[in-house]
């Protein structure tokens, strides 16, 4: 299998090279969707048994394809997103290049690009080695909204995590190319602070002071925090007031939580949501403006890695395993209690930075290990 798919490096480099050249930011529906017009034509070059494009107002298209799929057991989905940080115009500045030490240099190359290659790749090889499992049905599935928080892919994504049996995530993995067996859960809320206007010079005592009671309602947020224990609770961005010599009347903030366990994630909510006034006078609002639950390393996830591990294995590859503080699409079929194993993409670096890159020697490993997971998976091992 191994062997195989390093045969195909130069193939698999020219799949990302035109991927890549597929510029799709998040907020561009029309690239997106010709991105998705390729994948199209690319899964109807493959065999593919299903095709289902699903239309978005304000997204990307979702497109996925599925093979064998009246097989008897649930199917192994392998779960990608097609949109990236970089607007269009960026791949004219920084183009696809190779450096001599074999790192492919590109907007997106890594997160998710490169992903997308092994993924496409994979099934390829699959299908060319007559080697595609009876016993299960095989799930392509491309996003286009990731980046920005899968608002509009989460509904598509839960309706196929309660029919999948096992997800393979495809970002890109930890360092040293170690599977992730653990994501933080990541909420984000708005507080509004309603307070009194009055002169400052004339009536002071006539205000209620909305930045003075924002101030407060920040400490008291901020003792939430318990970084040992991996909860970070942490008030990012504030604004209020309107002049100098105004009591304010409004004063808005917003905080960032992560935590390890979705325990920890629900107290944290209800302590946020019950928040209180200091100030006699004053009114605090708070709202959920996003949540994703953790992904959990707990006893299934473990016995899901051993299992991708031990298929590594037989392929002479070395599958390690971390945890991260970055949230993805696996935190949403973690939570939802189906076996996630999140970061089989290609291995690089830069995320989101001007030195994205893919190292290409990972592009075959990755495919092989993907390729022999989606052969060998044994539900209930």
């Amino acid at each position: 299998m191994l062997d195989f798919f390093k045969a195909k490096q130069d193939e698999m480099v020219a799949l990302l090279t035109t991927l890549i050249e597929y510029e799709t930011p998040s907020h561009s529906k029309p690239h997106l969707d010709a991105l998705a017009d390729y994948i199209t034509a690319l899964l109807e070059d493959m065999s593919t048994d299903e095709i289902t494009r699903i239309p978005l107002d304000d997204a990307g298209d979702i497109v996925i394809g599925k093979w064998n799929p009246d097989a008897p057991q649930k199917p192994v989905v392998v779960l990608m997103h097609m949109d990236t940080v970089w607007d269009v115009g960026t791949l004219e500045k920084r183009p696809v290049t190779i450096d001599d030490e074999g790192r492919l240099f590109a907007p997106g190359a890594v997160d998710m690009k490169g992903g997308l290659a092994v993924a496409i790749s994979a099934v390829k090889g699959l299908l060319e080695l007559n080697e595609m499992p009876t016993s299960h049905p095989v799930w392509l599935m491309f996003t286009s909204d990731e980046e920005v928080g899968s608002n509009a892919s989460m509904p598509h994504i839960e309706a196929m995590a309660k029919e999948a049996g096992l997800i393979l995530v495809m970002e890109p993995p930890a360092p040293g190319g170690a599977l992730k067996t653990g994501r933080k859960g990541v909420a984000t809320y708005d507080i509004e602070v309603i307070g009194r206007a009055s002169h400052a010079g004339n009536h002071p005592e006539e205000g209620v002071n909305a930045v003075l009671e924002l101030a407060q309602q920040t400490v008291a947020i901020s003792k939430l925090q318990d970084l040992r224990n991996g909860i970070s609770v942490a008030v990012n961005t504030v604004k209020g007031g309107t002049a100098t010599n105004v009591i304010p009347a409004s004063a808005q903030a917003t905080v960032d939580v992560r935590t390890f366990k979705q325990y920890d994630m629900d107290y944290i909510h209800e302590e946020l949501m019950g928040l209180l006034p200091k100030i006699p006078g004053s009114q605090v609002n708070v709202t959920l403006h996003h949540m994703r639950g953790p992904m959990e390393r707990n006893d299934q996830m473990i016995a899901t890695f051993e299992q991708a591990r031990a298929i590594g294995k037989a392929i002479d590859l070395t599958i390690t395993e971390d945890t991260v503080g970055g949230g993805s699409d696996a935190n949403i079929t973690a939570s939802m209690g189906v076996p996630t194993l999140d970061g089989l993409g290609a291995r690089g670096e830069g995320l989101h930075a001007e030195h994205e890159h893919v190292i290409i020697r990972s592009l075959p490993e990755r495919a092989a290990h993907l390729a022999a997971i989606l052969r060998d998976w044994q539900f209930g091992a």
